[in-house]
């Protein structure tokens, strides 16, 4: 039987979509994890929800702990995660409120945590895959409902992860274009690889709320509008999330 695990990032951090909810405070042991889990269920299926952030987004990118996260929701039975997560857009034709579902990730982070495995000893080796981070058949679910919705989104994209909270300069921001990466935010990499070596699968949905520092003819990104936008359009990820987690 499927439990699904909920990260709601920036905009989602304390969604009201379960039935029956209750928080279950979570000890790892790598620490607290950014909140209680927030136990219920949605369509009939059992839910885990965890806010990326804390729940009054307290917790800066750099400063989440990861590991806990990921095994908080792996001992709480989660056979799946989805995450939602605020991004910029690195391209033209992502236009804000515009929904990407995640392909690949590219981690320009510095300072984390990004592997449970930090000695070899006493097991063999362990070098996770990544080719393919994202499970097929959880974006295959988003993509037909985005389709069904008729919302606006994009199938695939690139996410680059840098470490934040700074926004990038425009120097930057025109390099990540030129490596080929569609959006950009400060979490999805270290989420993504944590939860591939814990052998759950996950998927994120994306919602672009700005266009990052790269264009001339827009303002740079700020906290404010990256919040205002997602504000405006977080339903359309709550009806997504409603929708898909019975089908899982």
């Amino acid at each position: 039987m499927a439990i699904i695990g909920v990260i709601g990032g920036s905009g989602l951090d304390n969604p009201d979509i379960l039935l029956n909810p209750h928080d279950e405070t979570v000890e790892t042991p790598y620490g607290k994890p950014s909140s209680a889990l927030k136990r219920g269920s949605i369509g009939g299926v059992e839910v885990a929800l965890l806010a990326r952030h804390g729940r009054e987004h307290t917790i800066p990118p750099t400063q989440v702990n990861y590991r806990a996260n990921i095994v908080a929701l792996k001992a709480a039975g989660c056979t799946h995660i989805v995450a939602t997560t605020a991004v910029g857009s690195l391209r033209e034709e992502i236009g804000r409120g515009d929904i990407v579902i995640v392909d690949q990730f590219i981690d320009f982070t510095k300072q984390r945590k990004m592997t449970f495995y930090e000695t070899f000893a006493p097991h063999a080796p362990v070098h996770c895959a990544m080719a393919e981070p994202y499970d097929s058949r959880l974006r295959q679910l988003f993509v037909s409902e985005c389709e069904a919705l008729s919302y606006r989104y994009h199938k695939r994209g690139t996410v680059i992860t840098i470490e934040g909270p700074r926004f990038s300069t425009r120097a930057e921001s025109l390099i990540f274009r030129q490596w080929g990466a569609d959006i950009i935010n400060m979490s999805i990499a270290t989420e993504t690889a944590l939860a591939n070596e814990a052998d759950i699968p996950y998927a994120a949905l994306a919602m672009a709320t700005d266009y990052d520092s790269w264009k001339n003819d827009e303002e740079p990104v700020t906290w404010e509008a990256v919040a205002t936008i997602f504000a405006k359009n977080a339903a359309r990820i709550t009806t997504l999330l409603t929708r898909i987690i019975p089908k899982i």
